[in-house]
């Protein structure tokens, strides 16, 4: 009796430091973020990290989208050694880097021999000099979509991964009539010359807009053509680009890759029943098939933060191919660029099943809406106002770039 009660103390023993072994080996993680409980791809990360770290537990501090950049400030200059923070706008890692807030990730790059090459020159916009801050882990960047029922109907080949603008425009008035519109652009200065900045060389903010010209003229082709919906009619309507491709009788549309999932949605229920595809965005001649340009959010570690090697492991987790699956998995577009990627992205129920469409999944390079440079949010007004007036032909497209051009150089003055 008193050897099976010495083996029984010894085995509660040995089951209690096990416990207490396990106990240690559990990390929390804290991450601060916004909309946490409501956003697909948040949920899908932390389920797919925690799957494959055993023992580590995500942790979001969940801050309100709308004063995000505000809050995570005030906590970043106080005591706050949460370990990541996602970066919402560019400009944030900027600011948190020179109040000295955010990790250097230089050292951590060169010790995990991590592989930036995905990111195809994103990762840039994250850097201060030569110095990487944070990791990119989602682009939302531009692709055109196409009615494949209208091409049919017309007998016309399908749009290309590869076509120019001139080819986009010749194709979009053949596209023409009978009620269909070759082509449609919303309102916002993205959607009509922002496409000068997926060169990789100019950049909203470089004070000489003289390479807008060629894509406001292309666009007042194409409306006087009645290729497109008129700016003055739109603006009056107020028709939002969702609900005007969704009619059905719009051939293609320049737009960011996050109206995929809407349209997925509207084939579900019913909001439009016909087929679908995507490409990338054509291309000025001289520049590579498949540039683009669109926007990033990712992740930096606190400076604070007592976990940094695990937050470096899930920071370069997140952007890298594992979590960008993770990312994928709900329709939301990864910054990481691979097969592997673009083929978890296709795998999505809904998703146009065609290699084209597939394809349109890997740029060659993508470029950031704004950069961050001295006084871009006055830059924004100006050109945006500029634009406005464009695109309602109160001033001809000449006229607006020299203002452009004039008042952005007065600022500097």
């Amino acid at each position: 009796m008193k050897k099976l009660l010495a083996m029984m103390l010894a085995a509660m023993m040995l089951v209690s430091l096990a416990g207490l072994s396990a106990a240690d080996e559990t990390k929390t993680l804290t991450v601060v973020t916004w909309d946490a409980t409501t956003t697909p791809y948040l949920i899908a990360q932390k389920e797919a990290y925690e799957a494959s770290h055993p023992g580590v537990t995500i942790e979001y501090i969940d801050l309100a989208s709308q004063d995000y950049a505000l809050k995570a400030t005030t906590m970043l200059e106080g005591s706050d050694k949460s370990d990541v923070y996602m970066i919402k706008e560019i400009d944030d890692i900027i600011k948190w880097q020179a109040q000295d807030f955010a990790e250097p990730l230089n050292d951590y790059v060169a010790k995990t021999n991590y592989d930036l090459s995905g990111f195809v020159g994103t990762e840039k916009n994250y850097c201060v000099g030569d110095e990487l801050y944070a990791v990119p882990f989602r682009s939302d960047f531009w692709v055109l979509f196409y009615n494949k029922d209208l091409f049919d109907a017309a007998n016309v080949a399908y749009p290309t991964n590869d076509m120019t603008w001139d080819e986009y425009a010749d194709l979009a008035i053949k596209m023409t009539g009978d009620g269909v519109y070759g082509t449609h652009y919303h309102t916002w200065l993205s959607a009509v010359a922002n496409w000068t900045v997926a060169d990789g060389v100019n950049t909203l903010a470089d004070k000489n807009y003289d390479d807008l010209l060629y894509f406001y003229q292309l666009y007042q082709k194409l409306e006087d053509a009645g290729a497109c919906m008129a700016y003055s009619e739109l603006k009056a309507q107020g028709l939002h680009y969702s609900a005007a491709f969704a009619n059905g009788n719009i051939a293609m549309l320049p737009m960011g890759y996050w109206y995929v999932s809407t349209l997925i949605g509207y084939n579900k229920d019913g909001t439009c029943n016909f087929n679908w595809g995507i490409t990338a965005v054509p291309h000025a001649e001289g520049v590579k098939a498949g540039s683009s340009f669109g926007n990033l959010t990712g992740t930096m570690i606190n400076k604070k933060s007592e976990n940094k090697d695990l937050a470096w492991d899930y920071i370069s987790w997140l952007g890298g191919e594992e979590g960008a699956a993770a990312t994928a998995s709900v329709g939301a577009r990864p910054a990481f660029v691979s097969e592997n990627v673009a083929a978890a992205m296709s795998s999505v129920e809904g998703f146009p099943a065609d290699e084209t469409s597939k394809g349109a999944l890997i740029p060659s390079f993508v470029g950031m809406e704004w950069p961050v440079a001295e006084k871009v949010a006055d830059i924004k007004t100006i050109v945006n106002e500029e634009h406005t007036m464009i695109m309602a032909r109160e001033i001809t497209p000449e006229e607006g770039i020299a203002e452009m051009n004039e008042r952005v150089a007065e600022l500097f003055e």
